[in-house]
């Protein structure tokens, strides 16, 4: 409970009030009430950044557990049964690993790749002849947003993967079998036995990734920075702008606030039909 107050409570408390104040970081703060709010309300700034969380909730949850289901059913079912567990095993592995690497190496290996110049991906297309195919990866408007999303998915896609294979070890191999008796095929196997059976797992991957991908900062601020002009800048990102470019303390704090009860809403949702499902 101590340690609770300390790292959540209280921060949190502080941020809420601070979030009612208009304050530069030094001196007292003034009140001002709901004015942080209304100006946020008002910002087309932040609901372009929210809008752009919007499709790296898309890159973070929705295609790594789309992608991930597959991907763990086709190594449990096809991959385990023709080549082993040990070929299994470094395939899970090699998924997961970018997982396991920090975001901030993750973040600058991406950016040395998607470089204009000097990036392989650009070096890559110009020796197939595809010259023209060659972008400002990351700084341009029109490709940021796009190139961030694929680098996301390239990282989260290992976790969904392992959980799913973790949940499919408990699935009844009767079922598979009953539903390979009655001729359905691997899709069919798919939809009707594995994503029933393992709907638990999903709930928590969707969700968890979802929390992940509104917390996303780390993966912003080392790629794109917010730009190129706020094509990539997302509420956390933002509230940290505001906190410590623009000393706009009680700004920041307001959009802080306002990702908080998103986040707290959305988990709320989340487990309200979860548990409906689970009853039914």
């Amino acid at each position: 409970m101590l340690l609770f107050a300390a790292v959540i409570a209280v921060p949190l408390a502080m941020n809420i009030g601070l979030s009612f104040t208009r304050w530069q970081g030094v001196g007292s703060p003034d009140w001002v009430g709901l004015d942080q709010y209304r100006t946020l309300l008002a910002d087309t700034t932040f609901w372009v950044s929210f809008r752009n969380n919007l499709a790296l909730i898309v890159a973070m949850a929705v295609i790594p557990t789309f992608v991930g289901l597959l991907l763990a059913t086709a190594l449990f079912d096809v991959v385990a049964k023709r080549f082993g567990d040990r070929t299994t095993s470094v395939l899970r592995a090699s998924f997961y690993l970018p997982q396991l690497l920090p975001a901030v190496v993750a973040g600058v290996v991406w950016g040395w790749i998607l470089h204009p110049e000097y990036g392989s991906a650009n070096a890559l297309l110009r020796f197939l002849g595809l010259d023209s195919w060659a972008q400002n990866w990351l700084g341009d408007e029109k490709t940021a947003l796009l190139s961030v999303m694929a680098v996301l998915v390239w990282i989260q896609i290992g976790y969904p993967l392992v959980i799913f294979m973790a949940g499919l070890q408990r699935v009844d191999p009767e079922l598979y079998e009953a539903a390979e008796i009655d001729g359905a095929s691997w899709w069919q196997r798919l939809w009707s036995v594995t994503v029933p059976q393992i709907r638990p797992e999903i709930f928590v991957v969707l969700l968890t990734c979802t929390i992940a991908a509104l917390k996303s900062f780390d993966k912003i601020f080392v790629l794109t920075r917010g730009g190129p002009g706020g094509s990539t800048n997302v509420p956390a990102y933002f509230s940290f702008q505001n906190f410590f470019e623009k000393a706009n303390v009680g700004y920041g704090a307001a959009i802080a606030t306002v990702l908080t009860l998103i986040i707290v809403g959305l988990t709320f949702l989340f487990l309200r039909v979860q548990s409906g499902k689970e009853r039914s």
